[in-house]
């Protein structure tokens, strides 16, 4: 039997790049998904992919990035009536390249934080009191290796965010059964990555899926690299 037969994955920014590839990757486990985009088109691909798997597949459409927004996933996650095992925080956006980091308007910093950051909060306050009463979760907010780019700053700072936020959430749930953990995907072809990235999207696993399959009782709040399992 498969380690995750049987369980429901909720992973955000599934209609392309990494989101799919962990999507992907928890159906060869036998998980069921629900892909998340910004529209159900957006999602048909993922979705077509999935049929080989044989898993259950539903969609959550709907664009992140503010309350409203983040609620109306929350509110079609809900209406699916599964119970979600495994909250995948993927979905996110870079900010704009500026000449300097001094220069970068306040909205591009509020923009970026809006869906890195609070979005991140809304679903992980929504899914995991859930995950806690069953005793059993595991929760990936992905993160990033980039350094000495004041240019992107509010991108950086917004990764720094969701580390140090993994880490707190990781005290909270200590001996609840949910486990929770940052990933850096690594530098890879995607939307984010651009084209001048040294890897393809797909070898973001299977190192994307390491805190997903800890065993049960591990530590909370690492931090996992998924070049390192290459």
């Amino acid at each position: 039997m498969k380690k995750l037969q049987g369980k429901w994955a909720l992973v955000t920014g599934s209609s392309r790049g990494v989101g799919r590839q962990v999507a992907l990757g928890l159906a060869e486990q036998g998980c069921n998904v629900i892909v998340h985009g910004r529209s159900l088109e957006r999602c048909a691909d993922t979705v077509a992919r999935l049929k080989q798997y044989g898993v259950d597949v539903r969609v959550a459409a709907g664009e992140l990035g503010t309350a409203a927004g983040d609620q109306a996933v929350i509110d079609a996650v809900a209406a699916e009536k599964v119970a979600v095992d495994i909250l995948y925080n993927n979905a996110g956006i870079i900010s704009e390249w500026s000449d300097s980091a001094f220069t970068i308007p306040m909205e591009e910093w509020q923009r970026v934080f809006q869906i890195n950051v609070f979005s991140t909060v809304r679903l992980c306050n929504a899914l995991i009191p859930p995950m806690v009463d069953r005793g059993w979760g595991r929760v990936v907010n992905v993160s990033s290796g980039i350094k000495n780019r004041p240019q992107r700053a509010p991108y950086s700072a917004s990764k720094a965010a969701i580390d140090k936020y993994t880490r707190d959430l990781a005290v909270e749930l200590a001996g609840s059964g949910v486990i929770i953990s940052a990933l850096d995907p690594g530098w890879l072809k995607t939307g984010i990555g651009g084209e001048n990235a040294p890897r393809g999207v797909e070898a973001v696993l299977p190192g994307a899926l390491v805190p997903v399959l800890l065993e049960d009782g591990s530590d909370g709040g690492n931090f996992f690299c998924a070049g390192d399992f290459q």
